[in-house]
């Protein structure tokens, strides 16, 4: 057995593994957004980012920053404690009867973060006699809630109803629970799942299903509400719909939304809402205008479907590979290697457009990509201006190949 001297060497070795020689050439990550656009935009040029989740260009919204200011002055910025033993806000439990409405469930229960959501949900909500049927590509906080519960885990293949069928037909009997766990629009891919047979599926196999509408809220639907909207299906059918606010409300947190009793037993029973604490009324302001502006500014929901279906399509134009996605909010651009990724990564940099590279961590290793996210904000122009600074990529240099032989072979 391999044996480390110490925490450094344990981790600088599992690092070497996650792939940081590519780090070697370029590192793109934790970059500094305003100061990026102010110097660009000092020198005379542009910065546009097509990383970020503001998917209905909110952000900005004055009427959320008015918002957070007035809450600011009304009820100050600490959380203060866990809801349960130290007390709430009087603006919680609006804003989850807002949200739960919006989606066209009968409750909502708020938390600090959209990944704890899930994996305190599902690590609790799951014992020893149940399993979990997941989609091989859900997140990773799907993932870590399965990992941390007492479920037995089996993963079906991406959007595999047929997969998903034969596995229940086979091992349904085997558990007293089972809970199906997809994503309404997938992260990484841009695709959706098929909610009308998930819920056929489900409720003949007698299981739960939870839906992740992280992406989803303020994206599909005509009106923005999400998977069930764009396919036509009535939410209360969905046992459990995960989200956050971090995205299209334009704030951050996550919230999981069910019948009444489930909801109300997670208030006082789920260790992720208990052990911690309610969220701060600042964060509850923007979030709560950032939802009424959806409703009240239609429009942008339309206007990001447009936009994210130009991108798209001029992606496919030029001969770009944008896999299964749908063309609303996600839309990745696949490439022939890791270093290829990186490599447009910093060319796209240098003309003023912001676009991570997504290599080794959340996606399999032979589908590296750059990861797009459209916005109702984007211009025409500048949707079309990445894609032609992306057809203009120059080759991978010979000196770019050395640095990540190098720092491999230094490895």
């Amino acid at each position: 057995m391999t044996k480390h001297r110490s925490l450094s060497d344990y981790a600088s070795r599992r690092f070497r593994f996650a792939g940081n020689a590519l780090l070697e050439f370029d590192d793109p990550f934790f970059a500094q957004l305003d100061k990026l656009k102010r110097d660009a935009e000092s020198a005379g040029g542009h910065f546009v980012s097509f990383a970020n989740y503001d998917y209905l260009g909110l952000a900005n919204h004055p009427r959320i920053v008015e918002a957070a200011k007035r809450e600011l002055d009304n009820l100050g910025v600490g959380a203060l404690a866990s809801r349960l033993v130290g007390g709430e806000r009087s603006t919680h439990r609006p804003f989850e009867a807002e949200i739960a409405a919006f989606l066209g469930m009968e409750s909502a229960l708020t938390l600090v973060s959209g990944y704890l959501a899930n994996v305190t949900t599902i690590a609790y909500l799951m014992g020893q006699r149940d399993a979990l049927f997941i989609d091989e590509l859900a997140h990773n906080s799907i993932v870590a809630g399965a990992n941390g519960s007492q479920a037995e885990v089996v993963y079906f293949r991406h959007n595999d109803c047929d997969h998903l069928e034969q596995l229940l037909r086979k091992r349904r009997e085997d558990f007293r629970h089972v809970m199906i766990v997809v994503e309404g629009l997938y992260s990484m891919d841009g695709d959706v799942a098929d909610l009308p047979r998930l819920l056929d599926i489900k409720e003949r196999h007698q299981a739960w299903l939870m839906v992740d509408e992280a992406h989803s809220l303020g994206v599909l639907g005509d009106t923005g509400r999400g998977l069930p909207e764009y396919q036509g299906v009535d939410p209360s059918r969905i046992d459990l719909v995960i989200g956050t606010m971090s995205k299209t409300l334009a704030s951050c947190g996550g919230f999981v939304c069910g019948k009444k009793p489930v909801i109300e037993w997670f208030r006082y029973t789920l260790p992720g809402f208990v052990y911690s604490v309610g969220l701060s009324p600042v964060i509850l302001a923007a979030a709560r205008t950032a939802l009424r502006l959806v409703q009240e500014e239609a429009w942008r929901v339309g206007q990001l479907a447009r936009n994210a279906a130009l991108f798209r399509d001029a992606a496919h134009r030029v001969g770009f590979d944008t896999g299964p996605a749908l063309g609303r909010g996600v839309v990745p651009i696949f490439f022939a290697s890791n270093l290829e990724t990186m490599w447009a990564s910093q060319h796209l940099r240098g003309k003023g457009f912001y676009v991570p590279p997504i290599v080794r961590i959340g996606v399999p290793k032979d589908q590296p990509r750059l990861r797009f996210f459209l916005s109702a904000n984007h211009t025409e122009a500048e949707i079309r201006g990445v894609i032609d600074a992306l057809r203009d990529l120059p080759p991978v240099t010979e000196e770019a190949h050395q640095v990540v032989a190098a720092a491999m072979a230094g490895g």
